[in-house]
């Protein structure tokens, strides 16, 4: 298997949230963004749900031509050596010219994005990963990342969906948790992972380092 090797590097609460608008409340939020430099990768993956939030335009794409890619593909637009990566497993998140933004982006789609929608991430410079049949297979998807891309090292930042899914897979080699100084408390909100099925194991990790920093703030690294 050659892909890159994969840390989930999120920040939480004590709890383990990581709703965005509350941990921007906290102290801690300049450490994430640090240490998120020091593991230094090329790539950072988000899910669906947390790019649209926080890098998608508002709306989804509708295409007039539903005919699927039904393939595994990839374009390539730009070399760099830090891409933001979106897996938006159907291809519904719109965008804006690829010059647009700090980074180059990679849209990673599964084989049942339209070729419509394919286009029209061409038409605005954006990179693209067409990795699996009905979802992204993301072993596959890692490997075109490395061979294609040239990414060495992959952070995944989240939300719990996507978090999981690498974990369920697999995947992830190593855990780093921000733990910001609060507590969220909210029902409901999201945590670092979530939604494995009740009979599963344990996942049991190795401890290897913590950080503490003046304004209370914790850094825990792991080893899977």
């Amino acid at each position: 298997m050659n892909r890159p090797y994969v840390i989930c590097h999120m920040m939480m609460s004590i709890e383990a949230c990581i709703d965005c608008a509350m941990t921007a409340q906290l102290e801690g939020t300049k450490e994430y963004y640090e240490t998120l430099d020091e593991i230094n990768c090329g790539a950072k993956i988000s899910g669906r749900n947390t790019a649209e939030l926080e890098m998608a335009l508002p709306g989804k794409f509708v295409p007039k031509n539903k005919e699927k890619i039904g393939k595994n593909d990839f374009s390539k637009k730009v070399d760099s050596n830090d891409y933001d990566v979106v897996i938006d497993t159907k291809g519904q998140l719109l965008w804006n010219n690829a010059l647009e933004y700090e980074k180059p982006m990679i849209i990673i789609t599964s084989q049942e994005a339209t070729k419509e929608y394919l286009n029209y991430l061409d038409k605005r410079n954006i990179s693209r990963i067409v990795s699996g049949e009905k979802i992204v297979d993301l072993n596959a998807a890692l490997e075109v990342l490395k061979g294609k891309f040239n990414v060495e090292r992959v952070a995944i930042v989240g939300g719990p969906n996507i978090n999981t899914s690498f974990l369920s897979s697999g995947l992830l080699d190593e855990i780093s948790l921000l733990i910001g100084t609060g507590i969220d408390a909210r029902k409901g909100m999201p945590t670092v992972f979530d939604n494995l099925p009740s009979n599963h194991d344990v996942i049991k990790l190795k401890l290897l380092d913590v950080r503490k920093y003046d304004d209370g703030a914790l850094c825990l690294r792991y080893k899977l």
